[in-house]
């Protein structure tokens, strides 16, 4: 190719994954879609026809650039350690990987430092062109708007300021190639006929406006559904929230069942706050935090002199939650003779401090919670049968989380801006393969194992970057079958060595050691990638600390 020479492709051309058992290709740990040219010119073919060429144009325009800004990202990881025109051409290499078009790069100056940028580069087989040309002939002005879009979104996300490209020449009009030349806005003296095309749709704008209005006034209308701090849309879970909602306008005992883990105490306060105790206290007890002889002074307090080291009276937890409501977690776990008191608190509003024979009036909504079948301890003998069917009254399930997977990425997204905000990081989200990965998980530990996941992805990312899968899980979670990816001749092979019978054949034929199999394929992917560490795990499938760790092993080898 003529014109500038860009480095090795192999470190881009690892990244792409073909997994076709789940119908997902991947672009490092983000989600890509292989479509057939005609349908995407299609589709353009309809914008244009539709809306108009102006509308198309920016619709189009910004769709190119998203994926610019998504690929400058890539660029930054994968050469962020070359010199700047080496990482630079990422861009319009990955551009030429994708399919849209070969680049040629003409001339390219950049300084980082300055911010300033000038380059020119030639497309050859824009998709773009040819689908203008097959649609609607031979155009008096350039058409690769999506294409403009993508190198004006790179270029600025990498340039970190607004780079404005335009086409000067385009296959579209009768030449045979088209040219682009890139500079910042403001060298440009027509600029601003340009930037409404990178602006958000006025069509579009109105209609959100639109929608907020009527978001508005039905809010003011209807009120039928108080908000809540829960979050979910999966019908079990609704189902939930509709009966704490309608339990919240009365006094009745609810019991909460479901797995450790499911969010009880979040289902429990949200009642409070919905009740017409809300200014009142929340209480909320661990049963099976207490030790046993000392549950009965916890809910029902003790006054001084009740037994050894009772120095002082103290109220306990119903006293505490007078006016309001007293969450009992783990229910199951009190012993009989609390479960005798609580009882009689809940039929006659009536409590005894330990030690004291006066009787106190408590006015206490009850939520109760449990993991384990009460039924079954009440045949066991564990537990007693009046307070069960007193306590059954308004039993709730709360579903575990992997009956409603729909709502991982809300709470996903939830848990990443509480954790962001609380560990003062500023990250761009979680990539497409780590969002995978979290909706496939079984989730034994529920939300709570789900909050630490999440907590410990914010914390491992790094600043201005993305969640990725390696951030999340201690241990790398591995497909279940090995992706195809992309040859050096452009033709599909397995993730992992092909023949790799012959090849294990041969390195025990030449009579190399396991030791010196494993430097030589670990100092081959580092130099592959350039240096690149992060890139040279991903290729040898462990994470970038477990190769520092081996790097820094094979130094300490004598040779």
């Amino acid at each position: 190719m003529a014109g500038i020479p860009y480095p090795e492709i192999n470190d881009l051309r690892s990244l792409v994954r073909f997994s076709s058992d789940d119908g997902l290709i991947w672009l490092d740990q983000h989600r890509m879609v292989l479509m057939h040219a005609a349908a995407l010119s299609e589709l353009r073919k309809e914008l244009i026809t539709s809306l108009g060429t102006e509308q198309a144009r920016r619709i189009l325009t910004r769709m190119g650039y998203a994926a610019g800004v998504r690929d400058a990202e890539l660029a930054r990881k994968i050469r962020g350690n070359q010199s700047l025109k080496d990482a630079f051409v990422v861009g319009p290499q990955l551009h030429m990987l994708e399919g849209s078009v070969q680049v040629e790069a003409v001339r390219l100056e950049m300084d980082a430092d300055t911010g300033e940028f000038d380059g020119e580069f030639i497309w050859h087989h824009t998709w773009e062109a040819d689908a203008h040309l097959k649609a609607f002939g031979h155009a008096e002005e350039p058409v690769c708007w999506m294409e403009i879009g993508y190198a004006s979104g790179y270029t600025s996300a990498f340039m970190g300021r607004f780079i404005l490209f335009k086409e000067v020449e385009c296959a579209a009009t009768g030449t045979n190639h088209c040219r682009i030349v890139g500079r910042p806005a403001e060298a440009w003296p027509d600029a601003d006929a340009y930037l409404p095309y990178f602006e958000e749709d006025s069509i579009l704008g109105k209609l959100l406006e639109l929608r907020d209005q009527v978001d508005q006034l039905r809010s003011t209308l209807c009120k039928s559904r108080p908000a809540t701090n829960l979050i979910g849309a999966s019908p079990g879970f609704q189902a939930a929230i509709t009966l704490i909602t309608k339990a919240a306008a009365t006094n009745v005992t609810v019991l909460l069942l479901g797995e450790t883990g499911v969010g009880k105490e979040r289902f429990a306060r949200t009642l409070h706050e919905l009740s017409a105790r809300q200014a009142a206290p929340f209480v909320a007890v661990n049963c099976a935090a207490l030790p046993h002889d000392l549950i009965e002074s916890e809910l029902f307090g003790v006054e001084k002199g009740a037994y050894t080291g009772a120095e002082n009276s103290r109220a306990g937890k119903f006293e505490r939650a007078d006016g309001g409501t007293l969450f009992l977690d783990e229910i199951g776990e009190l012993p009989l003779a609390a479960q005798a008191k609580l009882l009689r608190a809940l039929q006659e509003g009536e409590i005894e401090r330990l030690g004291d024979d006066r009787v106190r009036k408590v006015n206490v909504r009850l939520v109760a919670a449990t993991n384990v079948n009460l039924h079954d301890a009440v045949k066991a003998g564990h537990f007693r049968n009046d307070l069960y069917y007193r306590l059954n009254v308004y039993p709730v399930t709360i579903p575990p989380l992997r009956e409603r997977a729909s709502d991982i990425p809300l709470l996903v997204d939830a848990m990443v801006k509480r954790f962001c905000a609380l560990h003062d990081k500023k990250l761009l989200g979680i990539t497409d393969k780590a969002r995978r990965a979290l909706s496939h998980h079984n989730w034994p530990g529920n939300i709570r194992e789900l909050e630490n996941t999440i907590e410990r992805g914010v914390i491992l990312a790094p600043q201005h970057d993305w969640i990725e899968l390696e951030h999340l899980f201690s241990s790398p979670v591995r497909a279940h079958e090995a992706p195809m990816g992309v040859g050096a001749n452009g033709e599909l092979h397995a993730g992992a060595a092909p023949a790799a019978t012959d090849l294990a054949e041969t390195l025990l034929q030449h009579g190399r050691s396991l030791d010196d199999i494993e430097e030589m394929v670990i100092r081959h992917a580092v130099a592959q990638a350039g240096g690149n560490l992060a890139s040279a795990a991903r290729r040898l499938g462990i994470t970038r600390p477990q190769l520092s760790y081996r790097l820094k092993k094979l130094a300490r080898t004598p040779e």
